[in-house]
């Protein structure tokens, strides 16, 4: 009675851990991971890149030395391309995809894990040009680390640079590079082998000129290469890659030449480390093992295995159980160690297959959210995941701080942390301690296929119609002050600021508007065109005294930048800029003409600069943030210009049409009922006899459309979407 109650306690907590394995949906962290790559995508983005707040970035690496380097991944929180880390990054994420494959396909991420890799093979091949030459890496921490702003500005501030490119050839070897990511490249070579042969075939090639250049011309890259990664990802040495290049060869040719050439390079490891992008020797062991079923290496790994889950003997573990190696990117390491301990479980004869297992879900799971904080470690999944990594994109500062804004402006999706700095649990979120908030692409490589494992044993979904496109906050806004004023003037200093995020960019134009009212002018006896506006700064004054609503006297000053001083998010003196502008009546008008009080944009300034919404500011004649004073639009019809619009009612486009000649290179602009501008269409050369607006993206209701001719003569008419 006593054996069968035991029995019937052990299915009871048997069950009751799968349960507590299962509230975690590997489908959803895995499908996130896979995003983690997109975000950190160096080049022209492809069109299938779901990250909203990222655009092109790294556009001229290689112009340095007449190539073309652009594409490959940004390595962490920094926009640099080490080679060598990504090269183990793709070969290890192909190691994971190769043995649970089933895992990708269970939550259709596959296509989207191919294309990805495809991104960073294509990457590869750019890199090597010739047979023994390869581009291991593109700019450098001394250039790079100095920047704290988006990837889009690294191309725009004149402060950055040229991005240097790093090459090895003969006189400058780099095995370990050039090993690496001939595996990279072989292990692909197997992904692609049945859905795009020819591409497969070309990767191989790739791998083999690679690996020979490796291994006849050898030394470190960081010493006889030269290469500019001292402190960031020095070389260790090499014989490990020469073994693990060979490996992955030997799996995509079944050549036995080059597993000979795998063993002849194996060397055994001090056992109290993990397979990391700097040391293969514990992936060279569970390949070998899994290749050979040679006891030597069935025994090298069990060692190395048995160090991890020997609490007390071997690993240090934490009060929650995470297996902790180290302060700097702890959790990397329990991920790494996980998933070779699942592949040499799943695959190999051992009698420890279960404890192996439960390890590997027990570190995934801590790092997923059960841990005694009771928080997932994964930025965007899970319960409070952590929002301040160590990352220039997602934080997005304007001003080139680590602590400005506070919080980070976007969600950086699926990015394993870099975890516990100690093995006591403690996880403080802090963007400037990148040994526990950085993220990497490495850092996600083994963990990404050890969810995929977990889809397989417990299942999960991927999100429908996900990532949603981010909604933008503020980017662009004025900061205005009174400069001097008297009875005749007003004298203002306009700081236009370009904070952009989604993405950080450049607009075509950049300006604001200051809105008075001319009454007292009118009353005095002048005419708009009396006057006077003057401007100094980085921009000017356009087009003098404009009309807004001519029925109350409310006109408004319109500044420009100009277009060498444009402001870009990239730091104090780069994201705003000042335009000083003065509006007066003559010298000899009455006190009684010019009354600022009353004038819209007036309101609330003094000489203290502050946030205006009442000076607008626009990009490329769009209104993006502050508030226009309203006004009632009057119908001009477009038959006074022999134009028709049509239809009306629209739902997904209007026409206007007719001799489009009169309104060539002139602008097009919808507005709404109170006056708001919602967009601008410039009509350049008119092929056709009629142009389109598109309208399905307008709210239901009532719209005007206005344009002037080429003569100056005005129209407007008004339309509703239905």
């Amino acid at each position: 009675m006593k054996k069968n109650l035991r029995n019937l306690l052990l299915i009871f907590l048997g069950l009751q851990g799968t349960q507590v394995v299962a509230q975690h949906n590997y489908g959803e962290a895995l499908q996130k991971s896979i995003l983690f790559y997109e975000s950190q995508q160096s080049g022209v983005l492809p069109d299938w890149n779901r990250i909203s707040w990222r655009s092109n970035a790294g556009v001229n690496d290689g112009q340095d030395v007449g190539l073309d380097l652009t594409g490959g991944w940004f390595d962490a929180g920094d926009h640099i391309k080490f080679g060598f880390p990504m090269a183990f990054s793709v070969t290890a994420l192909n190691w994971g995809f190769l043995e649970y494959k089933d895992g990708y396909d269970a939550v259709n991420q596959t296509e989207h894990y191919k294309r990805n890799i495809k991104w960073v093979t294509d990457y590869f091949i750019k890199c090597h040009p010739s047979k023994f030459e390869f581009y291991a890496q593109v700019s450098k921490k001394g250039q790079d680390h100095n920047f704290w702003m988006p990837a889009e500005m690294i191309d725009v501030h004149p402060q950055y640079g040229q991005r240097e490119s790093y090459k090895l050839d003969v006189d400058h070897p780099g095995t370990e590079v050039v090993c690496e990511t001939a595996a990279a490249l072989a292990s692909a070579s197997i992904i692609f082998k049945d859905s795009d042969p020819t591409y497969s075939a070309t990767l191989l090639q790739h791998a083999k000129d690679l690996y020979e250049f490796g291994e006849t011309y050898k030394g470190k890259y960081t010493e006889e290469g030269g290469i500019p990664a001292v402190g960031t990802y020095s070389s260790g040495g090499y014989e490990d890659e020469l073994s693990w290049g060979a490996l992955w060869l030997y799996k995509a040719t079944g050549d036995n030449t080059y597993l000979q050439k795998a063993e002849a390079a194996y060397g055994e490891p001090d056992y109290l480390w993990s397979f990391v992008w700097d040391d293969k020797r514990y992936g060279n062991m569970v390949l070998l093992a899994q290749l050979t079923g040679k006891q030597q290496y069935i025994d090298n790994t069990e060692r190395h295995l048995q160090f991890w889950i020997d609490n007390g003997n071997g690993i240090t573990y934490s009060p929650g159980g995470q297996a902790h190696l180290t302060q700097w990117g702890s959790l990397r390491h329990s991920m790494n160690a996980a998933l070779t301990a699942l592949i040499f479980s799943d695959t190999v004869d051992t009698p420890n297959k279960q404890e192996y297992h439960d390890f590997a879900v027990d570190q995934v799971n801590y790092a997923l959210g059960d841990n005694p904080n009771n928080r997932s470690l994964v930025t965007g999944y899970g319960v409070n995941p952590p929002t301040k990594p160590h990352h220039r994109g997602q934080h997005s500062s304007w001003i080139r701080s680590e602590s400005i804004p506070e919080e980070s402006r976007h969600t950086l999706w699926g990015a394993l942390m870099g975890g516990p700095g100690n093995p006591d649990d403690v996880f403080v979120e802090n963007r400037s301690d990148f040994q526990a908030n950085e993220v990497a692409c490495d850092y996600n490589a083994c963990y990404q296929g050890v969810l995929a494992r977990m889809v397989m044993e417990f299942g999960g979904t991927a999100l429908d119609n996900f990532p949603q496109e981010e909604q933008a906050n503020t980017e662009f806004l004025n900061e205005t002050k009174i400069n001097s004023e008297s009875g005749r003037f007003t004298e203002l200093a306009i700081w236009l600021n370009n904070r952009s995020a989604w993405p950080a960019r450049i607009p075509g134009s950049l300006t604001a508007r200051y809105f008075i009212d001319i009454t007292e002018g009118i009353n005095a006896g002048y005419t708009p065109s009396d006057y006077e506006i003057t401007s100094r700064g980085n921009g000017q004054a356009t087009g003098g005294l404009q009309v807004w609503n001519a029925d109350d006297n409310i006109y408004f000053v319109e500044v420009a930048i100009d277009n060498e001083n444009m402001p870009f998010p990239g730091g104090q003196g780069e994201h705003r800029k000042e335009i000083q502008v003065r509006v007066s009546v003559p010298n000899d008008a009455s006190d009684s003409s010019w009354d600022p009080t009353n004038d819209y944009s007036y309101e609330n300034l003094s000489n203290t600069l502050i946030e205006s919404e009442k000076v607008p500011i626009y990009t490329d004649g769009v209104l993006v943030w502050g508030t226009e004073p309203s006004r009632s639009l009057s119908v001009t019809d477009f038959d006074v210009l022999g134009l028709q619009l049509f239809p009306n009612p629209a739902k997904n486009v209007i026409y206007i049409s007719g001799d489009l000649t009169k309104i060539q290179n002139s602008t097009v602009v919808i507005s709404g009922i109170t006056g708001n501008i919602i967009k601008s269409i410039t009509v350049s050369e008119v092929a056709t006899d009629r142009i389109s607006i598109p309208t399905w993206n307008l709210s239901s209701g009532m719209y005007f459309v206005s344009l002037t001719s080429n003569t100056g003569a005005k129209a407007t008419t008004k339309f509703m979407k239905n």
